[in-house]
């Protein structure tokens, strides 16, 4: 092969790599907007600025769309899972994630997660990269809350998959946008509030 056309086929595909990141960043955009069911492929086609057609040529399909994105935003919670310290107090970590969740929510990064009768949660579950990373988050958050429930941080009488899922569900609470469609609180503020009533709750100190 001429050097010519090394250089073209790189090109081309460096093109194709940023589309592809384009229509994702769009996807998460609207998924986080307005939800998977609310969302369609003309309105993502539209705001990338290319063809409905040359869409599918990346995505067969409005949940692979949607998978992509979700595969997208569990890979950085991953790379920032990865990256707390290991020596930090479990407890410290579990509020560096949850922390770290809402205020991708709040910048209008967070897809909606899909209701039970979705057919996105059906291409999730059949998703490898999704699955092996929400495992991954899971094996990793359990192990913290375990050993913080051990050290008298956390309440050990819950069982460790109810708090699990409890953080799980700041990724999807309506509170953030409750408090900042109010406009008296700064994103800071409201991070710090939902942050309390997560890890201390509502009683009285």
């Amino acid at each position: 092969m001429k050097p010519t056309a090394v250089v073209r086929s790189s090109f081309k595909q460096q093109m194709l790599k940023a589309r592809e990141e384009a229509i994702i960043q769009t996807v998460n955009r609207l998924l986080a907007e307005k939800g998977f069911e609310a969302m369609t492929v003309d309105e993502v086609a539209l705001q990338v600025g290319i063809a409905k057609a040359s869409l599918y040529k990346h995505f067969a399909s409005k949940e692979e769309l949607a998978a992509a994105a979700m595969v997208r935003v569990m890979r950085r919670a991953q790379d920032f899972i990865h990256a707390l310290p290991e020596q930090a107090p479990p407890l410290e970590n579990l509020r560096a994630v949850v922390r770290w969740t809402l205020e991708v929510k709040l910048a209008g990064d967070m897809p909606s997660l899909p209701s039970q009768n979705s057919t996105l949660r059906v291409t999730l579950i059949g998703n490898q990269d999704y699955m092996e990373g929400l495992m991954e988050v899971s094996d990793r958050l359990g192990a913290w809350i375990e050993a913080a429930q051990a050290a008298g941080a956390l309440n050990p009488a819950l069982p460790a998959i109810a708090i699990l899922y409890t953080f799980f569900a700041r990724a999807c609470d309506p509170v953030l946008e409750f408090l900042k469609m109010g406009g008296l609180y700064q994103d800071e503020q409201i991070v710090t509030m939902v942050l309390s009533t997560c890890f201390e709750g509502l009683n009285a100190r």
